[in-house]
């Protein structure tokens, strides 16, 4: 099948609850392996308890703001799968920004968890996906996946730092697309808008207002539930997506199409 991530080996960010959790269960339960990592190791450990030494999933914990760490986690996968195919970066972080406080500290805190991390891990992972594609003389290398947000686009002053993160990881996106193009080995993104995630979560219950504004700025009228971006992400991962690299895939209810004033994103 032309979706097919059977076989592969994946490490998917983020992956101990919400969109990153969504992805990587459906990848395992579709055949892949998968390696899970997160920040929160207790977390991590209550989604994937009772794990069998010889399955298809394994989990990392660390903060993979370190370089150590990224290296570990690397390290990790090779150790249990032989091999990394698909790199999932869905490990974000939602902020808000007191635009006109110079002491707000969220435009480099976004920029190091949003960006940075996707960026070095993707940099290690391409290396590993290079050395493996000398013993293939044809198809696709590595797939790496990037999650981005309509905010790269559209914004609120609040929501500052979070714009300029997303906007730079789409540069980031496309740059790496060409820069690994040569070898195979493609990256996309995928741009969302109100996706039920634990940080959307969080903001909805800390602010009132905000699901009713989600509501009447989304033509869809609704708030997406995490699965229903891991069928796009499946497709960035698999051979259907083969001649597709540097793109950014707005999933979002519709909310894009709104005029830029009418339609904050969050």
């Amino acid at each position: 099948m032309a979706f097919s991530i059977s076989g592969k080996t994946a490490i998917v960010t983020g992956a101990a609850n919400g969109i990153g959790l969504a992805i990587a269960r459906q990848f395992a339960d579709r055949g892949a392996n998968v390696m899970c990592a997160d920040m929160d190791e207790k977390r991590l450990a209550d989604e994937w308890v009772d794990l069998p030494e010889d399955g298809n999933v394994r989990y990392f914990a660390g903060d993979l703001r370190q370089r150590l760490t990224i290296a570990n986690l690397v390290s990790a996968t090779i150790d249990a799968f032989d091999r990394v195919d698909i790199l999932v970066n869905a490990s974000r972080q939602v902020m808000l920004t007191d635009a006109l406080n110079v002491e707000d500290v969220s435009v480099s805190t976004l920029l190091d968890q949003n960006l940075m991390t996707a960026l070095q891990l993707s940099q290690q992972v391409a290396k590993r996906m290079i050395k493996q594609g000398t013993d293939q003389p044809e198809g696709q290398v590595g797939a790496i996946i990037n999650f981005s947000s309509i905010a790269a686009r559209r914004t609120r002053p609040e929501l500052m730092a979070y714009s300029i993160a997303s906007a730079a990881l789409e540069q980031m996106t496309r740059s790496l697309a060409l820069a690994l193009a040569p070898e195979r080995i493609r990256v996309n993104a995928v741009a969302f808008g109100s996706v039920m995630s634990a940080s959307l979560k969080t903001q909805v219950n800390e602010h009132d207002d905000w699901r009713e504004d989600i509501l009447n700025h989304t033509p869809l009228g609704r708030i997406a539930s995490p699965i229903e971006l891991v069928d796009a992400v499946q497709f960035l991962a698999a051979e259907s997506s083969g001649f597709m690299t540097g793109e950014i895939i707005t999933v979002d209810g519709g909310r894009s199409l709104l005029d830029v004033v009418a339609a904050p994103a969050h």
